[in-house]
């Protein structure tokens, strides 16, 4: 973990009241190593003037070379909302990269990833999408969910990657209609159910539930939760829950966690 000063390149809205924020990073040696460690998944931890307790958020992209990160956040309170209204240049607090992230030590060449994004889950999926390419996945399926067309935001970015996109909106706006446990049906009706060797995923706890649900058994799962945290490091015990394997705390242990040890 590392405590460094961001400053705002851009924050600008991609989508209803949802935002991109691009911060570059002192450019240093120590900051070039830590860029190398980051992992899909992460989280960095914000500090915002005027509030007590940190934002996490997850981090969606990262360059080594360039020393840049990218998040993207839905304004939801009063903490969100003060960072819709910072603008370049501007520095932020930030601890960072927290958490565990996705693990890809088993995937690799020939690798068929299924990545799962349901509304604020969506960003993780692209920094995940752009590794898994990279390690030589064989072109990803990813399926991104929204209430609505307004909410839907990164359709063309996770396309330039060269993944196989399925878009689901609630109301039918764009994209199909319905659930990503729906697309998830479709494709294993269509497909069989070795559609894919593994999955990715990351939503509120019911669409990770209902994911868990749908995937075809026996193959690896991964799933990143939302928690509410005090301190974002595993100090405060504050967002704590039970695994198989045990108690787990959700900031530090994951927010990524596996399959065979969630206990719904």
């Amino acid at each position: 973990m590392r405590n460094d000063i961001g400053t705002i390149i851009t924050n600008e809205r991609i989508a209803a009241g949802t935002y991109e924020m691009v911060l570059q990073m002192p450019q240093n040696q120590e900051v070039r190593q830590a860029f190398g460690q980051v992992r899909p998944g992460q989280f960095i931890n914000l500090k915002l003037e005027g509030h007590y307790l940190r934002r996490p958020i997850s981090i969606c992209d990262w360059d080594e070379e360039t020393q840049v990160l990218s998040i993207i956040y839905k304004v939801v309170g009063t903490g969100t909302e003060t960072m819709s209204r910072m603008s370049h240049g501007e520095a932020l607090d930030l601890l960072w990269p927290l958490g565990n992230g996705y693990d890809l030590s088993e995937t690799g060449t020939g690798f068929h990833p299924l990545l799962i994004g349901g509304g604020a889950g969506v960003p993780p999926m692209f920094g995940l999408c752009r590794r898994l390419i990279r390690e030589g996945a064989v072109s990803p399926t990813v399926i991104l969910g929204f209430r609505r067309a307004e909410d839907a935001f990164y359709r063309d970015r996770f396309e330039e990657l060269g993944a196989r996109l399925i878009l689901m909106t609630e109301d039918g706006s764009m994209g199909s209609k319905g659930f990503v446990t729906d697309a998830m049906k479709a494709l294993e009706k269509e497909e069989g159910r070795e559609y894919c060797d593994g999955f990715f995923a990351c939503g509120p706890e019911a669409m990770l539930r209902a994911v868990d649900q749908a995937a075809p058994e026996g193959i690896p799962g991964y799933m990143s939760f939302e928690e509410r945290m005090g301190c974002g490091f595993g100090a405060c015990m504050g967002c704590s829950c039970k695994t198989r394997y045990g108690n787990k705390r959700i900031c530090k242990d994951g927010p990524v966690l596996e399959r065979r040890e969630i206990i719904w």
